[in-house]
């Protein structure tokens, strides 16, 4: 049974909307004023909470304010109540994040109808999203599925196609973008005086590019470039931050996202450090076996990459990548034929990057 916190000072319209959501088989808890209600949420953590805006000692905005500083009820939906239609309250409410509003008197099923879909919304966005072109859509129309707030822009993101090798972006430039991968493979690299490139990732479908210096605002720390035809969707820098800014369940799962990322990409990076290059290179292969290929169905992972790739992402010579290839091969972890690394032992590569 979902838990739905409502504040509102006025007895009888609180016991009414009560009345109507216990019907509707919701668990209600209840609060005179915005001060009991931010200790009730505290302390119960509910699935909702309907506020009433005009409340003595603390307004619904305080309450919101509050509750939003609050790691553990920072995501709960938030639907306010008010009298009042001026589009200045309207605006206020969802700029400190709102997810819904209703203006009274509103009617039964006005009220169950929001806070079914916003309780719906909420499940949506904590499973997360489909690494896909549909999944990346739901996520966003989710995120940004309400439908009357003129504030929110429009869906903005476009699918674009590239070209193999074709520049992303380049280091050194300001960002402008989020690039979600929708088909194909992108690499990032950091180029030393001498032009040598480093690969710091590898990107599958599914995956965001450049999120990290789009939100610190800084000029990209490295390029990126596609390394076959892809599809990206290009999500403009205004909308993004739209849904970080007014959603926030949002902006936690999204920074979620980001942390996983971001924390597997340290790991990884530190093994590529400090490891021997045995290890780096069996790091390597396991990491574009992940990154770039669906294996799901087959009994020997297959890997696609060129030598100098595999070479800038183990941080050694081409040379030395190819030597330590042959040992794998003649040690039977491996089959090779052209860019084409078949992976016969995983196990063992994986007991030897430890």
């Amino acid at each position: 049974m979902k838990k739905i916190l409502l504040i509102e000072d006025n007895n009888e319209i609180r016991e009414n909307i009560a009345e109507i959501l216990t019907l509707a088989n919701y668990d209600i808890l209840e609060a005179e004023n915005g001060k009991v209600g931010v200790d009730i949420a505290k302390r119960e953590i509910p699935d909702l909470i309907i506020c009433d805006i005009m409340m003595p000692q603390l307004d619904g905005y305080g309450v919101l304010r509050m509750l939003s500083n609050n790691t553990a009820t920072a995501s709960i939906p938030f639907i306010f109540l008010t009298a009042k239609s001026e589009k200045e309250d309207f605006r206020k409410g969802m700029n400190l994040g709102a997810d819904d509003y209703l203006i009274k008197p509103f009617d039964d099923l006005e009220l169950l109808d929001a806070v079914e879909m916003r309780l719906k919304k909420n499940e949506s966005l904590k499973a997360g999203f489909q690494k896909t072109a549909d999944g990346l859509n739901n996520f966003l129309q989710e995120a940004k599925g309400q439908e009357n707030l003129e504030m929110l822009t429009s869906d903005k993101q476009k699918l674009q196609y590239f070209k193999k090798k074709q520049t992303l972006f380049l280091e050194g430039n300001y960002p402008h973008a989020l690039y979600f991968l929708n088909k194909g493979k992108v690499k990032t690299y950091k180029s030393n005086e001498d032009g040598r490139e480093y690969i710091t990732n590898l990107y599958k479908a599914g995956d965001f590019i450049g999120y990290l210096d789009l939100i610190e605002d800084k000029a990209y720390r490295e390029s990126a470039v596609v390394m076959e035809d892809s599809e990206i969707y290009v999500i403009s820098k205004e909308d993004f931050f739209v849904l970080l800014h007014n959603n926030r369940l949002v902006a936690n799962q999204f920074i979620k996202i980001l942390s996983d990322n971001l924390a597997e990409r340290e790991d990884r990076l530190l093994k590529l450090a400090y490891n021997s290059v045995r290890k780096r290179v069996a790091e390597a292969l396991l990491f574009v076996e992940k990154q770039h290929v669906d294996n799901e169905h087959r009994l020997e992972p297959l890997v696609t990459i060129s030598r100098e790739d595999l070479a800038s992402i183990v941080g050694a010579s081409k040379e030395t990548v190819i030597r330590t290839l042959a040992d794998f091969k003649d040690e039977q972890l491996i089959k090779s034929q052209g860019s084409k690394i078949t992976i016969i032992n995983s196990e063992k590569l994986r007991m030897m990057r430890n």
